[in-house]
C-alpha cells in the first residue's frame, strides 16, 4: 500500500516537471504571441480606417497589445508558483513517508526482538513452574509415608497410654493432633500441586446433599460442643461432582466457622434449591470479613487474621476448595457480613452452587 502512495507521488512529481518546463516556455511565448496577434490586427484595422493616431487606436492597442498578454503572463506564473510549490509539498511528503516507513521497519524489527525475548522468558517461567510443581508435589509425596507412620504410632500409644502419666499423655495427644494437622497441610500441598499440574483425577457422579453435609460436621465437630442449626430443604435432588472432594471444602468450611464462631453461637448448615443448582452453606458468628480483604479470601496462603492470637491454619484450605469446586463446574463464595448485633454485623456465609444430577433414577439408586 505504501509503495504504492510513493509511486503515485513520483507520477505526479515527474509530470509537475513537465507542465513546468511548457509552463516556463508558455509564460513568454503566449504573451508575445498576443501582443503580436493583437497590434497587427490593430494596425491593419486602423490603417484602413486611417485612424492611427486617434484616441480609439492608442486605448485598444494598450489594452489589447499590452495589458492583455501582461495579464495573462501573470496568471501563468500565478499558476506556475502554484505547481512549483505542490511539487515541493509532494516531495516533502515523498521524503515524510520514507521517514515513516524507514521509523515502521525499526519499530517492527524492535518489537519482533521483543515478543521473541518475551517468549523466551515465558517458556523459562513454565519450566521454572512445572519444576517448582514437581518438586513440591515430590516433597509432599515423600513426607506423607513417614507422616502416616508417626500418626500411627502415636495413636497405638496413645490406645495403651492409659497407665502414662497425666502429663506424658498430654504431650502425646498434642503430638498426634499436630502431626494430623502437619499431615492434613502435607495432602493440601500435594493435592493443590496436582491441580495446578492437571493430574488431580476427579471421580464425578451423583451425591446425595443432606447426608454429604452430615457426614462431614461428624467428622468436623466429633469432639465440639458446638450446636449445630439444620436448614436443609427435604428432597433435595442429587448434585453432580466428586464426592469425597466436596466434604473436603464443606469440612473446611465448618472448620472455619467453628474456628472464628464465638462458643456459645451456633453454626448454620444450609442447603437449598436454587435456579437449577443446589446452594450449599455454612452460616457462623464470627468477626466477618472486611470488604478490603474480600479479594485474599479464596488466594494461595492468604489469611485474613494474622495476629499471633488468630487460629492456627495454612491459608490453603479456600484456595484448595475454589480450585476444586470450580474443576467440578461449581462456583465457590461468601457473604459478609450476614448478622447485626450490638456490636455491629458480624458472621459470614461461605456457600458452594453444584450443578444438579441430571441422570435416570435408577443410576442414581
Amino acid at each position: 500500500m505504501e509503495a504504492g502512495l510513493l509511486g503515485r507521488i513520483k507520477d505526479r512529481i515527474q509530470r509537475f516537471e513537465t507542465w513546468l518546463l511548457d509552463l516556463d516556455v508558455l509564460q513568454w511565448a503566449l504573451p508575445i504571441f498576443l501582443a503580436v496577434t493583437a497590434i497587427a490586427f490593430e494596425l491593419v484595422e486602423h490603417i484602413q480606417k486611417d485612424e492611427l493616431m486617434d484616441a480609439g487606436f492608442i486605448g485598444e492597442l494598450i489594452i489589447f497589445g499590452f495589458m492583455g498578454p501582461i495579464i495573462i503572463r501573470g496568471l501563468i506564473v500565478w499558476m506556475r508558483n502554484l505547481m512549483a510549490a505542490e511539487r515541493r509539498t509532494s516531495g516533502q511528503i515523498q521524503a515524510l513517508n520514507r521517514d515513516l516507513e524507514n521509523k515502521v521497519n525499526e519499530r517492527t524489527a524492535a518489537l519482533e526482538q521483543r515478543n521473541s525475548e518475551l517468549g523466551h522468558l515465558n517458556r523459562e517461567l513454565r519450566d521454572l513452574d512445572e519444576m517448582k510443581s514437581d518438586f513440591v508435589a515430590m516433597v509432599s509425596h515423600e513426607l506423607r509415608a513417614p507422616l502416616t507412620a508417626l500418626n500411627g504410632g502415636l495413636e497405638l500409644a496413645l490406645q495403651f497410654g492409659e497407665s502414662l502419666p497425666p502429663r506424658s499423655r498430654a504431650v502425646l495427644e498434642i503430638m498426634e493432633q499436630e502431626s494430623r494437622r502437619l499431615t492434613d497441610f502435607v495432602q493440601n500441598i500435594l493435592d493443590v500441586s496436582r491441580l495446578e499440574a492437571g493430574k488431580l483425577a476427579l471421580t464425578l457422579g451423583p451425591v446425595a446433599v443432606r447426608p454429604l453435609v452430615e457426614q462431614a460436621s461428624a467428622i468436623v465437630l466429633a469432639s465440639s460442643p458446638r450446636k449445630v442449626e439444620w436448614n436443609i430443604m427435604p428432597d433435595l435432588p442429587p448434585i453432580w461432582g466428586d464426592e469425597t472432594y466436596l466434604e473436603q471444602t464443606i469440612r473446611n468450611f465448618i472448620s472455619n466457622a467453628d474456628k472464628y464462631s464465638p462458643a456459645d453461637k451456633p453454626i448454620h448448615l444450609c442447603a437449598q434449591l436454587e435456579n437449577d443448582k443446589i446452594r450449599i452453606s455454612i452460616k457462623d458468628y464470627g468477626p466477618g470479613i472486611p470488604s478490603e480483604m474480600s479479594e485474599r479470601v479464596f488466594s494461595r496462603f492468604g489469611r485474613l487474621h494474622g495476629a499471633e492470637s488468630a487460629p492456627a491454619g495454612w491459608g490453603l484450605g479456600l484456595y484448595l476448595g475454589r480450585k476444586l469446586i470450580e474443576a467440578q463446574n461449581g462456583e465457590i463464595g461468601f457473604v459478609s457480613p450476614i448478622w447485626s448485633g450490638n456490636g455491629g454485623p458480624v458472621g459470614t456465609e461461605f456457600y458452594i452452587l453444584m450443578p444438579i444430577a441430571h441422570a435416570p433414577e435408577d443410576d442414581l439408586e
